[in-house]
């Protein structure tokens, strides 16, 4: 029997002023929603028992796969915005530090100087060898222009590398969309990024797509890939409940289906360094094992939580960075048992810093400028990059104004580490050229490849009342062929097969499919010129 489906009425609430900070914390939005159920993250829809040969890749995806090189990223995200100042201090002018924090700074005979200018608190001992063994640097003054203080929009502008204007696509996931058109149909192997923690951050989302799997913490992915079982999708009444139903379900199915490839390569490995029992200790040792293992995902993505220091900054503070030195530490010593560690880099990032002074709660408020730290032997040295913001030049908020614009650490990253080419970067960048850094690496095999010739095709879904459709751009004249496919991959209908000239072209997916369209998720997978792109669409 199909259950009535009940639609819960929504509130309308006033945010107040002084309230904005907390009710921030509490806002449990959309897409977090929809990644903690598991609906996105998984990558790809597998289409079920239907036959769905390779595609051809696109000359952009085929310039980008020969542009990679072997090099993996792992994204360490601080959480909360990190206080800068008590992470490198300032030691050439302690006095203003000083001054500025008399209750929270770091007493001078409780640092570690790294040189003659900047010191680490004595509890990250861990990297004072690794700075010893030039596996370390650190970018000073991380930012970006007119800092926003919200941390989900600062979360999201460091996400989307987009600022003032609001972009829904990350970074990655923008690169991982040109390198895979037809991922819904034809996923990789593996998955491309694989995500712990930072429930609801784009940094890994597409247009349609989200291009990472996804968990909340290590706890939940062991679970996950130790299951490995399949919700049912057969056995669903024939309703409007059960097509939702059904789509929820086929959906979270995708989590499981690269959890299996996880966990093949976690358990073929295992970790050979003394990781504490700590939170970013037990996601850099999962990851450890998938990098051993030989997963082949370019790109990780951890979280440690807590860095909102506004009051016990000092003791959460130090627990906190304890928790990453003693960590990176183990994980490079753990990548180093089987000589991988030279292909790894990791960076860390956070929304924002702290103000330079402390608070009346012992602790520090939203601030703008903060590093951002280097690990790995990648590096090829120790050191410091770009000047620290001054001390007593502040913004008109009070805090530090940057000193370098955090998307010039990424192009560095996507330019000198990965080997891809500017045009390429600057299509990730959102056609915006930023400054290359020097990191201590550079690329001995940039690709060579005009990706300005590569004309794209451009394809969306649309809708218009009742009516869902598909919308194409054919730059020249060619065979077209679109299919309709339900969730599980059974072909419904050939939408349009015939030769397409020139201009903009609409597809009535109802009116074309000429059978019962039932409501809810479908995928088109458009063929044209040899190559495959596919993406979700909804009748409704």
């Amino acid at each position: 029997m199909c259950q009535r489906d009940h639609i819960p009425k929504k509130k309308n609430t006033q945010k107040k002023e002084q309230n904005v900070h907390d009710q921030e914390h509490a806002t449990w939005n959309r897409r977090s929603f929809i990644q903690a159920l598991g609906l996105v993250g998984g990558g790809s829809m597998m289409l079920g028992p239907a036959a769905v040969s390779a595609s051809k890749a696109s000359p952009l995806s085929v310039a980008l796969s020969k542009a990679e090189n072997d090099n993996i990223l792992v994204i360490v995200r601080l959480k909360g915005g990190n206080d800068g100042l008590n992470t490198v201090v300032p030691v050439y002018d302690y006095s203003t530090y000083a001054n500025l924090r008399p209750t929270i700074r770091h007493q001078q005979s409780e640092l570690l100087n790294l040189n003659a200018d900047f010191a680490i608190p004595n509890y990250m001992n861990s990297l004072e060898s690794m700075w010893g063994d030039g596996q370390m640097k650190v970018v000073h003054g991380v930012g970006y222009p007119q800092q926003n203080l919200s941390h989900f929009t600062s979360s999201d502008i460091w996400a989307s590398a987009s600022t003032p204007n609001y972009e829904p696509t990350g970074w990655w996931g923008r690169y991982f969309e040109d390198l895979y058109p037809d991922y819904l149909t034809n996923p990789p192997a593996v998955p491309p990024a694989i995500q712990i923690g930072s429930i609801g951050n784009l940094i890994f989302e597409g247009m349609e797509n989200n291009y990472a799997f996804s968990v909340a913490n290590p706890d939940q992915l062991a679970l996950v890939a130790a299951n490995g079982a399949l919700h049912d999708v057969v056995n669903l009444p024939d309703c409007v409940y059960g097509d939702k139903l059904l789509f929820m379900r086929a959906t979270t199915n995708t989590t499981f289906t690269y959890a299996q490839v996880i966990n093949d390569v976690y358990l073929a490995s295992t970790n050979n360094a003394n990781y504490e029992e700590a939170e970013l200790a037990n996601q850099l040792a999962i990851v450890a094992r998938m990098i051993k293992g030989g997963l082949g995902t370019k790109v990780y993505m951890v979280t440690l939580n807590g860095f909102d220091t506004h009051a016990n900054q000092e003791e959460d503070h130090r627990t906190l960075l304890e928790d990453l030195s003693n960590s990176m530490k183990a994980f490079y010593e753990d990548l180093g048992s089987i000589g991988m560690q030279n292909e790894v880099l990791a960076m860390t990032i956070s929304e924002f810093g702290r103000r330079p002074y402390e608070n009346g709660s012992n602790g520090t408020d939203h601030g703008a400028a903060s590093p951002v730290m280097l690990f790995g032997p990648g590096l090829n040295g120790s050191g410091f990059v770009n000047e620290h913001p001054g001390l007593t030049n502040w913004d008109n908020n009070d805090n530090l104004i940057p000193t370098t614009d955090f998307r010039d650490v990424y192009s560095s990253v996507l330019t000198d580490w990965f080997c891809l080419a500017p045009n390429v970067v600057n299509d990730i960048l959102l056609n915006e050229t930023y400054q290359n850094l020097n990191l201590g690496f550079s690329c001995e095999s940039l690709a060579v490849q005009d990706f300005s010739d590569i004309t794209r095709f451009n394809h969306v879904a649309t809708y218009n009342n009742n009516t869902t459709n598909i919308e194409f751009t054919m730059p020249n004249t060619g065979h077209v062929d679109i299919k309709l496919y339900d969730i599980l991959g059974k072909e419904i209908a050939t939408l349009k097969n015939e030769i397409v000239f020139p201009g903009q072209h609409k597809v009535d997916v109802r009116a074309a499919s000429k059978t019962r369209l039932a409501y809810g998720q479908y995928i088109y997978r458009i063929a044209v010129g040899g190559q495959f792109y596919s993406r979700s669409i909804l009748i409704k």
